[in-house]
């Protein structure tokens, strides 16, 4: 790939530009918005200029709802090779281009699994998929020269190819991405009036649940409206959990020990399936998910301090695998939970108390 063409100049599509022009690759940005793409170029993306010619691959990475009418519009004007877009859904914008009567073997629908919860170019980064699943759903009619043009896009992202079926693809992202987003939200909206004494007392537990609810709605709406029904029923079968769980908590009210054991039940069963399912969560780098130990520093909040800790973490010879922080209510301080190999901790604790780290049993 030598050429490429850039439609949609958001965090999706300036970040897949910044990995190909980091690789030789000359590309071209457009967007609805020109300023976005000038500001796209200025990150060094690309250029805004129109290519004089059709390139050898156009990315379009518009908002589902928009993603049939902007990749038939480059289709019929041959603006490229090879077309893919990059939409969060898969099955219903083929379907949209075949209703147009369009030829699709040059067209293969991909979606990176990957994101952030800004959006915009000033958000992008040229690393945003490294190491991430990127799917692919090409089907019978597509092109080999097009399918190896997507492999290369990915390549070049050092993403990782994986092949779907469309409307498998979007039963999938429905179950780990879009119907956990709406969860997230819905447990966001019980702090929006909540009393300010309870919300002083946030944690990291409900950081990490909330987090992604902090995404543009407006997004949301575009990626939700193309995959309805599939969110819809499994948020059916949340609901009845939810259902279920809420009976067992009004068991472990009564004055009825009989009632309270079935309560007690009904809770440990639900909570025994969710680390059923947790356990099913991929680990590092797509692994089967590992246990680690965890090796908890208490740290005040100034420059360097982190630096600092995997610093001395390096001279202990530990590989820190994964690190979450935790800001204490009111205080310039914090508690940096390091996790380790179990055998490292012992080590990775002993070696940063030489050198000063107040470490948390």
């Amino acid at each position: 790939m030598r050429t490429a063409l850039v439609v949609g100049t958001g965090l999706i599509g300036t970040s897949a530009a910044l990995a190909l022009a980091g690789r030789g690759v000359t590309v071209h940005l457009a967007d609805h918005d020109p300023e976005q793409a000038r500001t796209a170029a200025a990150l060094g993306a690309g250029t805004d200029e129109a290519p004089e010619g059709p390139v050898d691959l156009a990315i379009v990475a518009a908002p589902p709802a928009h993603v049939a009418g902007v990749l038939a519009d480059a289709m019929r004007r041959g603006v490229a090779r090879g077309y893919i877009d990059v939409a969060s859904v898969k099955g219903g914008p083929r379907r949209e281009l075949e209703a147009l009567g369009l030829d699709l073997s040059s067209y293969i629908g991909t979606h990176p699994m990957s994101g952030r919860e800004k959006s915009g170019p000033l958000a992008a980064s040229g690393d945003l998929f490294e190491g991430r699943p990127w799917v692919l759903t090409p089907t019978r009619d597509t092109d080999t020269e097009v399918l190896n043009l997507a492999l290369e896009l990915v390549s070049h992202c050092r993403a990782v190819p994986v092949v779907m079926d469309a409307d498998a693809h979007d039963r999938a992202v429905a179950l780990v991405s879009h119907m956990p987003h709406l969860v997230s939200s819905m447990v966001a909206a019980r702090l929006e009036h909540a009393e300010e004494a309870a919300v002083r007392l946030c944690g990291q537990g409900i950081r990490d649940v909330t987090r992604i609810a902090a995404s543009d709605p407006g997004m949301w709406i575009d990626i939700l409206s193309a995959n309805p029904g599939p969110v819809a029923d499994l948020l059916t079968d949340v609901a009845g959990d939810l259902e279920e769980t809420v009976r067992a908590l009004r068991a472990l009210q009564s004055a009825d020990e009989a009632k309270r054991l079935e309560g007690t039940s009904g809770i440990e069963h639900m909570l025994r399936r969710g680390n059923a399912g947790q356990v099913r969560v991929p680990g590092k780098h797509g692994s089967a998910p590992r246990v680690y130990e965890v090796v908890a520093v208490l740290i005040d909040d100034q420059p360097g301090q982190l630096a600092r800790i995997f610093a001395d973490a390096g001279r202990a010879g530990v590989n820190i695998e994964d690190v979450r922080i935790e800001h204490a209510t009111g205080q310039q301080a914090g508690l940096v939970q390091l996790m380790v190999e179990p055998s490292a901790a012992p080590v990775l604790a002993a070696s940063l108390r030489e050198r000063g780290w107040a470490i948390r049993q």
